[in-house]
């Protein structure tokens, strides 16, 4: 409850009390209106419309439409995939039965998107677009159509650069920022013809950047939650300044504001190799793994950046400079490697003949190695059956010409084979599987399954078992770690 004062102090407290409220009320307003609430400020940030950028760089993007001769029997409808009749009449009983059989044509389609970025007519999409395409058409914003051609494509990046033969009216090009300088929270606007609609915009901001999904070697996606759906492929992601800084690649599947665009930077890189029609890159000549947690404790190294060297290939620059299997890779030319993709793209983007500076650890000690890079290539008596039940839940067995031809394997192979794995084993754990090749049991070469029996321990609890397991063409450490009481 308020107090009033009473007498002439009374009559003077209230006059200044008034006069004050008269004074602060408008100051207060218009203070108020100055700063806006934290909500206000962060939405005062976003673009209050798309629509000026969306008019300036649209002309650029064009919708692009393949077509693809398929070649096929007559009978091919009675042999699809749901058919009855698949498992019945196939090529051979055709043959068979009614000889040869006359070839008819069908005509396949496909729908991408692209954008200009060179008024000669040069324009970059996915090579999934255009890789299989017997004929290419662009169609620009005003409705005209060009007939287009490869110039050239590189499946592992997933770039393509197509060329048409440009008119008076052909649009300007869009132009190419840097995608490096963009920032996780940046907003970007994709730009393209998802499911034929023709020119749709969708926005949103970068949501991560680096983003390995196992697309190829050199996976360094940006992450955008700017709806990117069949149809976006190979079309432009905008930064605000109208420069783009990707193309937009993939999605997944069941997720929901979850796309995926090449950095521009990567199509830079290459773009002058592309037309000249082919992308030449270097090479060392490694088989290489990123560092676990276990690894690195088997390995004796504290931390698990840098790269393991799985395996060196014969008469490769990296034989040649003395790099060893196990050798552990922490930076080339002064850049710090984390990863595996981090030194593939490394290597892979410099040219052939480069000189390289590798910082390594071998044996626990660090050490340097020089080398240069290299061009990366274009890309009996039945034995008695031996095998080896092991606690670390697995079987092996000696390479017989069954198990070779079993498992795919040459008869010359050395090593053992797994045969079995125990789900919940260490085996199963590590995802080891049946076909798998075991190469080196904790650094030891292993030449048959006597080697083996006297390299595996039975193992304690908490102790690990180090593998070289070789995996169709790939080799790679495995760290088993054993539960046994």
């Amino acid at each position: 409850m308020e107090v009033f004062r009473t007498g002439k102090a009374g009559i003077v407290f209230r006059w200044i009390r008034l006069f004050t409220f008269v004074v602060a009320l408008p100051c207060f307003l218009l203070l108020s209106q100055s700063i806006p609430s934290a909500h206000g400020a962060a939405w005062q940030q976003g673009p209050p419309s798309f629509a000026d950028l969306a008019e300036q760089v649209k002309h650029a993007v064009v919708n692009i439409s393949t077509t693809q001769v398929l070649k096929e029997s007559p009978m091919q409808q009675f042999m699809g995939p749901n058919s009855p009749f698949r498992d019945f009449f196939d090529d051979d009983f055709m043959k068979r039965f009614f000889g040869e059989q006359p070839q008819g044509q069908r005509k396949g389609h496909a729908l991408g998107s692209g954008f200009i970025i060179d008024q000669s007519g040069l324009i970059l999409t996915n090579n999934h677009v255009v890789e299989k395409a017997d004929e290419i058409k662009i169609k620009t914003l005003s409705g005209k159509e060009y007939d287009a051609k490869v110039v050239g494509r590189d499946s592992k990046t997933d770039i393509a650069l197509i060329k048409v033969t440009p008119d008076t009216d052909f649009p300007k090009p869009a132009q190419l920022g840097n995608s490096d300088a963009i920032r996780v929270g940046d907003w970007v606007m994709a730009v393209g013809n998802p499911f034929a609609l023709g020119h749709t915009v969708t926005a949103g901001i970068i949501s991560a950047k680096g983003r390995v999904i196992g697309a190829g070697p050199y996976d360094d996606f940006l992450q955008t939650d700017a709806a990117i759906n069949p149809g976006n492929s190979g079309g432009p992601l905008f930064n605000m300044n109208a420069e783009v800084v990707g193309l937009n690649t993939a999605i997944v599947a069941h997720g929901q504001g979850i796309g995926f665009a090449t950095p521009i930077n990567v199509a830079k890189d290459i773009l002058e190799q592309l037309k000249s029609g082919k992308v030449v890159r270097g090479w060392l000549g490694v088989m290489i793994q990123d560092i676990t947690p276990e690894l690195a404790e088997s390995f004796g190294i504290k931390e698990t950046k840098g790269v393991i060297v799985a395996d060196v290939v014969p008469d490769a620059p990296a034989e040649a400079a003395g790099i060893k299997r196990g050798d552990v890779i922490t930076s080339v030319n002064g850049k710090e490697i984390d990863n595996a993709p981090a030194l593939s793209r490394y290597i892979g983007f410099s040219a052939p003949g480069t000189p390289l500076s590798l910082q390594i650890i071998r044996d626990g000690k660090p050490m340097s190695i020089k080398v240069s890079s290299g061009t990366m290539p274009d890309e009996g008596k039945e034995a008695k059956v031996e095998k080896k039940e092991s606690l670390w839940g697995m079987v092996v067995q000696n390479i017989t010409p069954e198990i070779a031809q079993r498992f795919g394997w040459d008869e010359n192979e050395r090593g053992v084979v797994i045969t079995e794995v125990k789900p919940g084993s260490p085996a199963g754990e590590a995802r080891l599987r049946p076909g798998d090749l075991i190469k080196e049991v904790n650094r030891q070469k292993i030449q048959n399954i006597r080697d083996y029996n006297q390299a595996v321990q039975k193992p304690q609890r908490g102790q690990t078992m180090l593998l070289l397991v070789k995996r169709g063409k790939n080799t790679f450490f495995v760290s088993l770690k054993s539960t046994q009481e």
